[in-house]
C-alpha cells in the first residue's frame, strides 16, 4: 500500500447481512412481509441496573415506539412511516422495527424506565438482588397417627 490509504477488499462471497438486511438489486422495497427490520442496541450493566439504548433515529416516541416485558424479556418495537413527497433517491429505512433482548432475571415491569433524547431510546431496568442460594434443611412432617400397641413399621 502506498499512500496510507486504507484498501477495502471485498469477499467473491457476500456477508448474509449484506443480502437480507437490505434489498436485492433490481428489486426496490423488496422484502419478506413478516420481517422487521432489526434495530442496533447497545446494553450495558452497573450497580444492578441493566441500561439499553435503542438506535431509533427520526421516531417520534408518543406514537411510533412501545416497550413490553414479557418475563426476562425486554422487547422495543417502533414504525417508521415513509413521506409522501417524492424523492430522487432515498437510503432511510421504513416499515416496523422490533427487537428483543434476554436479561438474566424475570424484570420488575413496575421499575422500568425509558426516554427518547437525539435518535436514541434509553430504556433502564433496575435489576432484584440476586437471590442467594443456602443450603436448608426441610423438616418432614407426620401424616397420620402410628399404629396403637406398636412401633411404626
Amino acid at each position: 500500500m502506498t499512500g496510507g490509504k486504507v484498501e477495502r477488499r471485498h469477499s467473491l462471497f457476500p456477508d448474509f447481512n449484506d443480502w437480507f438486511n437490505r434489498e436485492f438489486p433490481g428489486l426496490p422495497g423488496w422484502r419478506p412481509a413478516t420481517a422487521a427490520h432489526s434495530i442496533p442496541v447497545e446494553v450495558t450493566n452497573s450497580g444492578g441496573v441493566y441500561v439499553l439504548r435503542v438506535e431509533l433515529p427520526g421516531m417520534d416516541p408518543d406514537d411510533d415506539i412501545s416497550i413490553t416485558v414479557d418475563d426476562n424479556l425486554l422487547t422495543v418495537n417502533a414504525e417508521h412511516g415513509e413521506t409522501k413527497e417524492d424523492k430522487e433517491h432515498s437510503e432511510f429505512r421504513y416499515g416496523s422495527f422490533r427487537r428483543t433482548v434476554r436479561l438474566p432475571a424475570t424484570i420488575p415491569a413496575d421499575d422500568v424506565e425509558a426516554s427518547y433524547a437525539d435518535g436514541i431510546l434509553t430504556v433502564r431496568v433496575p435489576m432484584p438482588d440476586e437471590q442467594t442460594t443456602a443450603v436448608r434443611t426441610i423438616p418432614v412432617k407426620r401424616i397420620g397417627k402410628p399404629s396403637e400397641g406398636g412401633a411404626a413399621p
